[in-house]
Formats: structure tokens, C-alpha cells, sequence
């Protein structure tokens, strides 16, 4: 088997709520790296570790983790609407493979996912239909969160399940670094907004031009300072990628989630697809991480990230 690994942090402000173009020339430069990265590796298999924002995955039944073998994208903010290209059989060997390992995986026969899986295979590939691909959600949003060190289990058991597919496969993380954007919580939430939370009831496209529009606006908000939102943390992020690039995978496992959450805001448990993806790595053999770019970008409220791993 020979395995690779991306980082590559999302945003649905990208192209709505832009920084200055010097932010934007430097981004896209590191995009570009990673993307001459995957077309060296070609890879002939995806995994890709990514969160949900409450357009697939409710308080009706919320997992920790989810691996599916079919994905449909909903298209929300822009991203590519429709079915992913998902290696079925690989996908049911990997969660075979991964129950055998003793990790309690969930498994969906038809996935809902939104822009985090979306927009990483429109950026790296062209497409969310042009790879073959297993989705895995990884749950960064809906408390209550389980330890790290069951996503550090999960991507372990995920990548020594695919050391026995014999393919060339890319581990692939969608997620923000710190940030905090303005994402429904349902404790405390009113009983029209919890219900929505619960059983997922899909918006109009009204309700979801509104939503979008609402998150557009806390992003010049949070770029202009005027904001109570818990601020970028880049000494935090650096931290992560820090252990990432080291190989020093355990060292998460004493992140606590409140911890996290006070560090890096409400969303920053989307490392939690970092973790897992490197983890998966890992778990085929030693790595290198080939190249490391980070930028706190106040106008997407996201650190952002960019990292291309691969096996020695």
C-alpha cells in the first residue's frame, strides 16, 4: 500500500467574504502546492475525514463518527450539489475492517454531507464525482463530544483496515483550525430552533438563503473586531499542526473538549478530521509532512490551514 495525506481547511465564506488580496495570492499558492501534490500521488482512493453543520447529521441520532457507502451533497453555500463518487466495496471492507479493531463505528447506507466534504474534493479534484472516495464524518459540532482518543482510535483502525486494500490511497482532513462562527446550539435554543436541530427537517431554499446570508454578515462583523466570538487562535493552531507534522499523535489525546472549545472557539473540534486523517497515516508506516502553510483569516473566521503528508 502507499498512503498520503492532506490537511485543507474549509470555509463557506470562500468567494462571499474575501480578505485582501495578498491573504488571498498566499492561500492560493498553498491550494496549488496541494493540489500538484495529489496529482503526483494519484491516488486511486479517497478517505475523507470531514464534519456535518447540521445538514446530514441531527440530535435525532448524532454519532461521534459515521462512515458511509453512498453520499449525496446538499450543495449549501455554493459547493457542488449531488452524488459522490463512493467506493462502495471499499467502503464496506473499511468498516468491516475497523468494527474488527474493536472501534463501535456507525455506518450509513445513504450520507447526507454539505460543503466540509464538498469543497476539498471541488478543490483538490475539480469535482465531488471525479475520485473514488469513502466519506467519514467525524462530529465536531454536537455535543456531547467524545475524547480525542476515540477519533485518534477511529483513524488508526481506519488506515490499518486500508494497508490491506493494496491501494494508493489518500487520507484526506476538511476542517477549520480555531474558529467560532455562528453555529446553533441546542441547549438553550428555542423550541422552533431546537426542533430543526433534532429532527433535521430540511430549509427551504428561503430559510437556507437566509441562514447563509446571516453567516456572510457575522463574517464581515468578525473581520471588522466587532464581535463576541472567541478570537482566531494561531499560537493554538500552530500547536496542532506542530504535533501533526512530528508524528506526536498522543500527545492529543489530553486535549479535553473544553479545553479545545475555549482555545479555538465552538468549531474548533473540527480538528478532530486532522486528527483522524494523520492518524490514519500513521497507522501504515512512518510519514513526512511535505509542506505546512497556516494563515488566521478573520474574514472566513477561520484559522486556515493547508499540510500534504506522505509514508516513507
Amino acid at each position: 500500500m502507499t498512503a498520503a495525506a492532506v490537511g485543507l481547511s474549509h470555509s463557506p465564506l470562500i468567494g462571499r467574504n474575501d480578505p485582501d488580496a495578498d491573504v488571498l495570492a498566499r492561500v492560493d499558492r498553498a491550494v496549488a502546492g496541494a493540489r500538484e501534490f495529489v496529482r503526483a500521488f494519484d491516488p486511486d482512493l479517497v478517505v475523507l475525514y470531514a464534519p456535518d453543520h447540521y445538514n446530514g447529521f441531527f440530535y435525532k441520532e448524532m454519532p461521534p463518527f459515521c462512515l458511509a457507502t453512498e453520499a449525496h451533497a446538499v450543495g449549501d453555500f455554493g459547493s457542488q450539489a449531488g452524488p459522490l463518487s463512493v467506493d462502495t466495496g471499499a467502503a464496506k471492507a473499511l468498516a468491516q475492517g475497523v468494527l474488527d479493531r474493536g472501534v463501535d463505528l456507525t455506518v450509513s447506507a445513504r450520507m447526507t454531507v454539505d460543503h466540509g466534504f464538498a469543497q476539498p474534493l471541488e478543490v483538490l479534484f475539480g469535482g465531488i464525482d471525479r475520485v473514488p472516495v469513502v466519506p467519514v464524518f467525524v462530529n465536531g459540532v454536537a455535543t456531547p463530544l467524545c475524547p480525542v482518543t476515540r477519533i485518534r482510535a477511529l483513524g488508526t483502525a481506519v488506515g490499518e483496515a486500508a494497508a490491506a486494500l493494496d491501494r494508493r490511497v489518500l487520507f484526506l482532513a476538511s476542517g477549520g483550525l480555531s474558529h467560532d462562527p455562528p453555529v446553533p446550539v441546542l441547549e438553550g435554543a428555542p423550541p422552533r430552533v431546537a426542533d430543526a436541530l433534532i429532527e433535521g427537517r430540511p430549509p427551504t431554499p428561503e430559510q437556507r438563503a437566509r441562514g447563509e446570508q446571516r453567516v456572510v454578515e457575522a463574517g464581515r462583523e468578525y473581520a471588522a473586531g466587532s464581535t463576541a466570538m472567541v478570537p482566531i487562535n494561531p499560537a493554538w493552531d500552530n500547536r496542532l499542526l506542530d504535533h501533526l507534522e512530528r508524528g506526536e499523535l498522543t500527545e492529543f489525546d489530553a486535549w479535553t473538549v473544553e479545553w479545545m472549545a475555549k482555545e479555538g472557539g465552538g468549531s474548533a473540534h473540527e480538528v478532530r478530521a486532522w486528527i483522524a486523517a494523520f492518524a490514519s497515516l500513521a497507522a501504515t508506516g512512518p510519514y513526512d509532512m511535505t509542506s505546512r502553510f497556516y494563515e488566521a483569516i478573520p474574514a472566513w473566521i477561520a484559522g486556515f490551514a493547508v499540510a500534504t503528508a506522505q509514508g516513507r
